[in-house]
């Protein structure tokens, strides 16, 4: 069975169960193939040259009879030997095995079952295409005295996703060597390919040190703060706006609120995987979908959140909403935001954002900082957006951050145009950048922020937008 692709990552099951599942030991199904091994295609290969002979020469036509016929039964005999072995080593596999796409991974396979005298097999491995696997046929050997032992490979998936079918081939001579048996056991591990956030990373190291909650710079915090702490007595100089009247008329004297400055805010990361996410860009000579985009910065964002205590949330929609992993902390949480994205491919239905909207308002029940990361170029989609988002935005904070291909630009930057074809198509770009201010212009009276963000530094822009709010305190 040739390895394949679990096409839809939309949380097939619990993710609770995946995870428990990742220690266990995949079950495999075996099956043994015979092939004709050289010793035997060179017996075969005299025994054609002594019928040549037996032609022109009949008295040698006995002698080749009797060969043909004694190497055929030692040939099945041996044959027979080598099917009744039941010394196979079991070859088993990790139930899950997760690997980071463009990143080297290992594959630890078990041999049990082996009968201690020693040796070695020859051992190859099928995986899908996506993966580039090193020395995927070798030759494994085992000490003796043991009865399992282990090897590892290393494989380096190329897309992100969930596969599964791994298929690992087994060979081993027949105990006269005529044949080679071949087993093949088919592995149920599933292999998840993580998105690669390296790159991203690598840009924001300051940000990811453990040097306090903002890094390494000192961040002034604006204001005194929206987090009631306790009360105390009136003091000269305290403002009348800071007089909690209900208890000064319980006491009878003057009473004062404190506030503190609000440590955990609740940050969702809203993902568009609808049709207008498989639009594709080039990112290092390579075409990228812009839901891949989307979802390694809507990682890096999360990752971000982690490290400063606040509380994330991650939400997938195309008509409606398929993903929704409420608000919650720690790396176990980000591990659970992580699972249920790593496989989203892009879907073929649009963005209902009515429906998104009222799933949205209905589920968050406490102000939050939301950022949209979706596509508005569709004048129907972002006329139906611009009806519905000033309604989200009454309760939360809402940022809607767009890809911006490289031709959408105002038309008089960048380099001159050197042909009639570029002129064409930076005046298509232009208009673009024109709807998109356009629909910005529109939006911000209402509370809605809407940005046009290039591919490299797509993070970047998330991760500046998302320390503002935490300077501003604007939740």
């Amino acid at each position: 069975m040739a390895a394949s692709e679990i096409p839809d990552g939309r949380q097939t099951q619990d993710d609770a169960t995946h995870r428990a599942a990742e220690h266990a030991v995949a079950p495999t199904r075996r099956r043994t193939k015979v092939v004709p091994a050289a010793r035997a295609l060179v017996w075969v290969g005299g025994l054609l040259g002594l019928a040549v002979l037996a032609g022109p020469l009949p008295e040698l036509t006995p002698f080749w009879l009797i060969a043909s016929g004694a190497l055929g039964l030692v040939v099945l005999i041996d044959l027979a030997l080598g099917l009744g072995r039941d010394d196979w080593p079991q070859v088993e596999a990790p139930a899950v095995l997760r690997l980071t796409k463009d990143r080297v991974g290992m594959l630890l396979v078990t041999f049990s079952g082996l009968d201690g005298h020693g040796g070695g097999v020859r051992v190859a491995l099928a995986v899908p295409p996506v993966f580039e696997v090193e020395d995927a046929e070798r030759d494994v050997m085992f000490p003796e005295g043991t009865t399992r032992a282990m090897g590892t490979w290393r494989i380096t998936p190329a897309r992100r996703g969930r596969f599964v079918g791994l298929l690992a081939c087994v060979a081993r001579p027949s105990p006269w060597g005529f044949w080679e048996l071949r087993q093949h056991t088919e592995l149920t591990t599933e292999v998840r390919v993580m998105p690669n956030l390296l790159a991203e990373r690598r840009a924001f190291s300051v940000l990811f040190l453990d040097r306090g909650p903002w890094g390494m710079r000192a961040r002034r915090q604006v204001g005194r703060g929206r987090e009631f702490e306790k009360l105390r007595e009136y003091l000269p100089g305290d403002g009348f706006d800071e007089i909690d009247w209900k208890a000064t008329a319980k006491r009878g004297k003057p009473v004062t609120k404190i506030f503190q400055v609000e440590r955990t805010q609740e940050v969702y990361v809203v993902i568009d995987a609808s049709r207008l996410s498989a639009r594709t860009l080039l990112r290092d000579g390579k075409e990228v979908t812009a839901l891949e985009r989307s979802i390694t910065a809507a990682m890096v964002l999360l990752l971000a959140a982690q490290r400063q205590g606040d509380r994330f949330g991650l939400v997938v929609y195309d008509d409606r909403v398929r993903v929704f992993i409420p608000a919650g902390g720690g790396a176990g949480h980000y591990a659970a935001c992580r699972d249920a994205v790593h496989a989203l491919q892009p879907g073929r239905a649009s963005p209902d954002a009515a429906e998104v909207v009222r799933s949205l308002r209905q589920r968050l029940r406490r102000r939050a900082l939301v950022f949209i990361l979706t596509d508005l170029s569709d004048p129907v989609v972002a006329e139906d957006f611009s009806k519905h988002l000033p309604l989200l935005a009454r309760q939360h904070l809402v940022n809607v951050n767009q890809l911006c291909p490289p031709e959408v630009a105002p038309l008089f930057t960048g380099v001159e145009a050197g042909s009639t074809a570029d002129v064409y198509r930076r005046l298509a770009g232009h208009l673009r950048w024109t709807e998109a201010r356009e629909l910005a212009q529109r939006l911000r009276p209402a509370g809605v922020a809407v940005q046009l963000l290039r591919d490299e530094p797509y993070a970047a822009e998330l991760l500046t937008q998302y320390l503002k709010v935490k300077q501003r305190q604007a939740l």
